[in-house]
């Protein structure tokens, strides 16, 4: 399940929808819709979250939210690490190797990690001024 597909699932499920009815309304099929919130399609187009936005007549900062999760719910991310350090390619192997032995736990504390070092190195500007100190 993705962030988005998890989202999407518990506001339906909240105002008591049901799948085949809210597929109706958005103008998808049932096994879309299924699809999305368990994370076996891709990330919703534009135009359909602001369709979901619409019928479930969210507030702004709930809308901000879906969108968001939208944006990082690929459930089949590519990581590029051509041209890095050659730690990011061990990180993004390590992590697409053993992924699926991680708890809960581990994976929010490694997303926690993540976050914090990159708004750390974000204020050291380029990688060059950290090995000059």
């Amino acid at each position: 399940m993705t962030p988005f597909g998890a989202k999407l699932r518990r506001m339906r499920l909240q105002r008591k929808i049901s799948l085949k009815e809210m597929a109706e309304r958005l103008d998808v099929s049932s096994a879309y819709l299924s699809a999305l919130e368990h994370g076996k399609r891709g990330k919703p187009t534009w135009f359909l979250i602001q369709r979901i936005i619409a019928y479930f007549n969210v507030i702004w900062d709930e809308a901000e939210e879906l969108q968001r999760l939208a944006e990082i719910s690929d459930p089949n991310p590519t990581i590029r690490t051509a041209g890095l350090d050659p730690h990011a390619t061990e990180l993004a192997n390590l992590l697409a190797d053993r992924i699926d032995q991680l708890s809960v736990d581990s994976l929010e504390a490694l997303i926690l990690q993540l976050r914090a070092a990159s708004s750390r190195d974000k204020g050291l500007g380029s990688p060059d001024l950290r090995d000059q100190t």
